[in-house]
């Protein structure tokens, strides 16, 4: 404790001289720190009073030093928990607390950070229009570019250059981690997301449409829809990067694995305790191991994958499969071997805090479990015509929708055509898919606004010094990268999309794509604050369908070019913020990291565009449903499809009034109303549970479901709680020093044994897969819950409303 006095007594301005009066001004001095102790100290109070992710004890020894005025003790908890570290044990794991002094801009990062943007994007281009497809990831980069950046290191020469006055090399010494996280940085930015969104709509257009505008359009197209969110990232910077409650958990994995390649030495703590495995060596050991793991449920053994031991001994029990089965079931008992389906849609569970994992669990629990269970076995929604769980549409023979039964040769509607097939049916899962996007809508902004109204509100009038971690403090030294730069990218490229809608053909009105560009700007803050503190984004695609079908209905094309701009500006956005943070926890100067990810992404549009196009002339049949190499769009048919669903038939025919599914609308009231509830009821009891209760998770945590399966997300939530609750719990040390190293090791090996089976074995397609029982194909898929069977089969005859329009 008297370190802390003593650190706070030498801070600039303070009287050291003439003896005479050192009891005096020692005096002022211990009480002027004990003073600006106690304010911040109060302020910390105040601001994560609803802070889920600081830990009880803290908050405790907080409460003890200002009940106890103990000027010492005060200063001690001020410098312990905001001078020294994060307060934050998370982020103390991951991001070291000290600035290294080495450059970041440097030509190695810059050619390094294209070589990788391009080859990412050009890769992940290609094979998204193949079935089944493959993506390289950030990882893969972080983890192949070291090896290059070392190889620049020892070949290239370091002779120094003089350009317009500016002394440059080409090699400037050691690869060090600031090089790396631009490398990282350039990387997410433009492939992150896999690839650009507008790609979907483009072959949506050009194969089911056969609208071909051109380059130009694609172009404009693609850059619009990727660079709309800079602007909002850089506009929500005080928000979303400079607070320190802002921890971005997913980045948490990415610094912890920076510090592991570089340094590999073992803290000093766990070698006192006996442990003699460093970071390094322990990541090595357990990405070989997942590695050599990974063959048997992706290529050997995919019975390992989905463990379904009692639809095995039951295949032809509707009921027991329905529940107990892991593919169109709700997998009671949730048992997968293999990481690829544990993280599938979902990411690693280690990186999640334990409270966003049990909000997540909650939401599977009480509405895709329990309440689809009520649904389904009392036939409501006609729902023993249907699977449990899948992510298709059906019609009243209980065969796939069929959209060309109900189009135009215009691809409108035809009111006679949709008369005499069907209305749309779904899965009981999908439909309360849908009713929980609803409620997620305004439960994010009304949690938001009750736990973070205040602060929102006091940031938007405090400086940049004010109420800075430690993280922040080091930034301030950095010139910040100026708002008008972010302000100007968002008028040039909202300028080029509203002229893209307009110029071209693309069905969109002009005061829709106003209306359009609003959504990520109500939505940005919101979601990105949950974001930032649970790693749970809560998605805008299906709000984006819902408000275009009804304000313009019978426009497919407009309702995918309402959807890309409102939907994707936020999610793209997001990556760009999440990247900003990244750079802020490795200390790379936020001028670098603007240009660095503006660079990128227009670079990586050019790069993807030029793929399409290369892919649509050269491979014979792309797209085609036979394509003798398996480049059959997939994404892009999905997407056209979902144009037809909510651009023709439109919402109004599906939710309204008359609807089968109106009873779902109701979930946008119990959106509103829940985070009310249980604020209020949090209010009341402080010290309850009820403060961990984020209803915009348990509503929006479960968005993946369908196509994502209860069995993934059960088995999620089981390994999260395992790590992040009783080993951080049973063995804090451990936790602190191998958890997000041991989730880079399992998620690297997977990844890499992912792209090796693909590139050497499915891709040239030589050499196939073990026929046995347990292997693809094999018994184990003989029941009836991979056949997605339901309760009532329809035989020479329909189900359904005797009417619809």
């Amino acid at each position: 404790m008297a370190f802390g006095l003593l650190k706070r007594l030498k801070t600039p301005g303070a009287t050291t001289t003439g003896a005479s009066n050192s009891g005096a001004t020692s005096s002022i001095d211990v009480d002027n720190t004990g003073a600006v102790a106690q304010a911040e100290l109060e302020a910390f109070q105040v601001e994560h009073k609803w802070d889920p992710n600081i830990p009880q004890e803290s908050i405790d020894k907080v409460q003890e030093a200002l009940k106890e005025h103990d000027v010492e003790k005060t200063v001690a908890v001020e410098v312990n928990l905001l001078e020294e570290n994060s307060p934050y044990p998370e982020v103390c794991a991951a991001v070291r607390n000290y600035d290294e002094e080495c450059p970041a801009n440097t030509v190695r990062a810059w050619v390094l950070g294209l070589l990788w943007t391009t080859i990412g994007s050009a890769v992940n281009m290609l094979f998204s229009l193949r079935n089944p497809s493959i993506a390289l990831t950030p990882v893969v980069t972080l983890l192949l570019s070291y090896p290059f950046g070392v190889a620049w290191e020892y070949t290239m020469p370091r002779r120094k250059f003089k350009t317009f006055g500016y002394t440059w090399t080409l090699n400037n010494g050691p690869f060090n981690m600031k090089e790396h996280t631009l490398v990282v940085i350039m990387a997410n930015a433009s492939f992150g997301g896999t690839f650009a969104y507008s790609t979907d709509v483009l072959l949506a257009q050009q194969v089911y449409y056969k609208q071909n505008f051109g380059w130009g359009y694609q172009l404009c197209l693609t850059l619009t829809c990727q660079m709309l969110g800079l602007g909002l990232a850089g506009l929500t910077r005080r928000w979303l990067v400079e607070p320190a409650a802002m921890i971005w958990p997913s980045n948490l994995i990415t610094t912890t694995l920076f510090e592991t390649i570089h340094t590999r030495k073992t803290p000093a703590e766990l070698q006192q305790s006996g442990w003699k495995i460093g970071r390094y060596k322990w990541f090595l050991i357990v990405m070989c191991g997942i590695f050599v793991w990974q063959w048997f449920p992706l290529w050997i053994a995919p019975f390992l994958a989905t463990f379904t031991f009692v639809c095995w001994a039951a295949p032809n029990n509707v009921v027991v499969n329905q529940i107990f089965g892991g593919q169109t079931g709700l997998s009671l008992i949730p048992i997968t071997f293999d990481w690829s389906v544990i993280t599938a849609f979902i990411y690693s569970p280690l990186v999640y805090p334990f409270h966003a994992i049990a909000n997540t669990l909650l939401g599977v629990v009480i509405f895709t479990i329990i309440t689809s269970l009520g649904i389904h076995y009392t036939g409501a929604l006609y729902s023993e015509y249907l699977p449990m769980s899948t992510g298709g549409s059906f019609d009243r023979f209980g065969d796939a929708y069929n959209v060309s039964k109900i189009l135009t040769p215009e691809f409108t509607l035809d009111p006679i055509k949709y008369a005499a097939y069907s209305p749309l049916f779904l899965s009981t899962t999908f439909a309360m898919a849908y009713g929980l996007s609803f409620a997620a809508c305004l439960a994010v902004i009304a949690h938001v606004a009750l736990y973070h109204g205040k602060d929102i509100m006091a940031r938007l009038r405090a400086s940049r010094h004010e109420g800075a971690d430690i993280h922040q403090k080091m930034m301030l030294k950095y010139p910040q990268a100026p708002m008008w730069w972010y302000f100007a990218s968002s008028i040039i490229f909202l300028a080029m999309a509203l002229a893209t809608c307009l110029y071209w053909d693309t069905h969109l009105t002009w005061w829709a794509f106003i209306v359009c560009m609003l959504i990520p700007v109500v939505f940005y803050l919101p979601v990105g604050i949950v974001q930032a503190t649970t790693n749970v984004q809560i998605g805008l695609n299906v709000i984006t369908e819902f408000i275009i079908g009804y304000m313009q209905p019978g426009r497919p094309l407009a309702m995918m070019m309402f959807k890309m701009y409102g939907y994707i500006t936020c999610q793209q956005g997001l990556y760009f913020t999440q990247d900003i943070k990244l750079a802020h926890y490795m200390k790379v100067p936020q001028r670098v990291t603007f240009w660095a990810q503006f660079v990128a992404v227009v670079w990586s549009c050019f790069v993807q565009i030029a793929v399409l196009n290369w892919a649509l002339g050269s491979i014979k049949g792309v797209c085609d449903h036979d394509q003798p190499s398996n480049y059959t769009c997939p994404n892009a048919h999905v997407f056209f499809t979902a144009s037809i669903i909510w651009g023709v038939i439109g919402p109004a025919r599906i939710f309204g009034t008359g609807g089968i599914y109106n009873c779902m609308s109701y979930f946008f009231i119990l959106g509103l109303l829940t985070p009310i509830a249980i604020y209020f009821l949090a209010r009341r009891f402080p010290k309850s549970p009820l403060k961990y209760i984020n209803t915009a998770i348990i509503f929006g945590g479960t968005g993946y479901i369908p196509p994502a399966t209860v069995l993934i997300y059960a088995s999620w939530s089981f390994v999260g709680t395992i790590f992040n609750k009783v080993i951080k719990k049973r063995h804090p040390g451990w936790w602190t020093e191998f958890n997000y190293i041991t989730s880079a090791a399992l998620d690297s090996g997977t990844i890499i044994c992912i792209l090796v089976i693909f590139f050497a074995l499915q891709l040239p397609n030589k050499v196939q897969p073990p026929k046995w029982w347990g292997g693809f194909g094999g018994g184990f898929m003989n029941n009836v819950d991979w056949n997605g069977t339901p309760q009532k089969v329809v035989v020479n005859g329909t189900f359904g409303p005797a009417t619809w329009a």
